[in-house]
């Protein structure tokens, strides 16, 4: 096991000196603290921190708490907790490689047993016969460039906004070092839930259950800001089809529906339009009670409800599948958007706004 492996974990290097060192992974977690803390560790600040915090010193408990993290993950069994600790694990990857990199134009080699330079990376990932050298940065393969950039957010990785010169797209190193941070959460996310032997997931309880819990308490709307009516959970779409065909909920229902709106990015004015259907409605005390959830008149911006809160008051109607899987209807919300191709996802405001037109 050596300090590179430690440093990047995710490369097939990594995973065969684990397997050639015959760690017997149920021992691990059944008697090293400091492994299973890490890991732990590596879970939990990805999922608030968008990272995985400082390294261990020791070069093998760093090492072996990636597999052990991803055994926690998998039995959370959760689809955003798979994206944001594979995304922990791309970004502190990123700040990695980008300190090992010589330069932005060179696919040149730093030295030093625990760095890696650009040509590892795309080595490892089969993309060095897509991607070359030129005086301005770099030229990517098309499909490649497709392949890597589909999940990076921001009109500028549109294919439609970039050059194309001949099956190419011409990228910056910072852009190369992007597409390749990706690559990394790809790899980690991917085969993501694990199939966990109960010898392993039986010693892992304590731990699980602290992830729960951070996830319960986590503001799961930071990333939010697509209204599509149609993928949202059974429980919202219930609530709002009452709103729509005059039902008067009560406060806790009222509440839910309110909260959950503003929390994927619905302005005070759109809910209010949302309501005017109703025929119980009053813009005033309406509009008081939206901008009192939204934090505007008050000093607490409200999340909607959590699944466990939503059964307790009867809230939680028609549970599919995925419902099982998660603890918060946000979370439902933000699987159904992941899953769903971004070019057919048609926003609500949107459709509002041409009608208005």
């Amino acid at each position: 096991m050596d300090a590179r492996h430690a440093r990047y974990p995710f490369l097939a290097s990594a995973r065969t000196a684990v397997q050639e060192a015959g760690v017997d992974l149920a021992d691990v977690v059944q008697n090293d603290d400091a492994v299973v803390e890490r890991a732990l560790e590596r879970v939990t600040t990805a999922v608030t921190d968008r990272e995985i915090g400082e390294a261990a010193h020791s070069t093998r408990v760093e090492l072996l708490s990636y597999p052990v993290a991803r055994v926690i993950v998998s039995l959370v069994d959760e689809n955003i907790l798979v994206r944001r600790y594979a995304q922990g694990e791309a970004n502190t990857a990123y700040e990695r490689f980008r300190d090992d990199f010589a330069s932005d134009d060179e696919l040149a080699s730093v030295g030093g047993d625990e760095r890696v330079d650009r040509r590892d990376l795309l080595a490892e990932f089969d993309l060095r016969e897509h991607v070359t050298s030129t005086e301005d940065g770099f030229d990517v393969g098309v499909a490649t460039y497709l392949l890597l950039s589909s999940s990076i957010r921001g009109e500028d990785w549109r294919l439609v906004n970039r050059r194309l010169d001949d099956g190419l797209v011409p990228v910056t190193g910072l852009e190369l070092d992007e597409l390749l941070r990706q690559a990394v959460e790809d790899r980690v996310a991917d085969g993501l839930p694990l199939s966990v032997p109960d010898a392993i997931g039986s010693e892992l309880g304590a731990e699980v259950s602290e992830v729960k819990t951070v996830l319960s308490e986590l503001d799961l709307t930071r990333d939010i800001d697509t209204v599509v009516p149609e993928l949202f959970p059974p429980c919202m779409t219930n609530l709002l089809e009452r709103v729509q065909r005059g039902d008067h909920l009560p406060h806790h229902s009222r509440f839910a529906i309110t909260a959950f709106l503003a929390n994927i990015g619905l302005s005070t004015d759109e809910i209010v339009q949302i309501y005017e259907v109703n025929p119980g409605f009053g813009e005033e005390m309406t509009r008081y009670q939206t901008d009192h959830i939204q934090g505007e008149s008050s000093p607490t911006e409200y999340t909607a409800p959590a699944c466990a809160t939503m059964k307790s008051y009867g809230d939680c109607v028609n549970p599919d599948a995925l419902c099982d899987h998660i603890s918060h209807p946000l979370s439902y919300y933000e699987a159904k958007l992941d899953d769903a191709d971004e070019d057919e996802l048609d926003d609500w405001r949107e459709q509002t706004e041409d009608a208005d037109a």
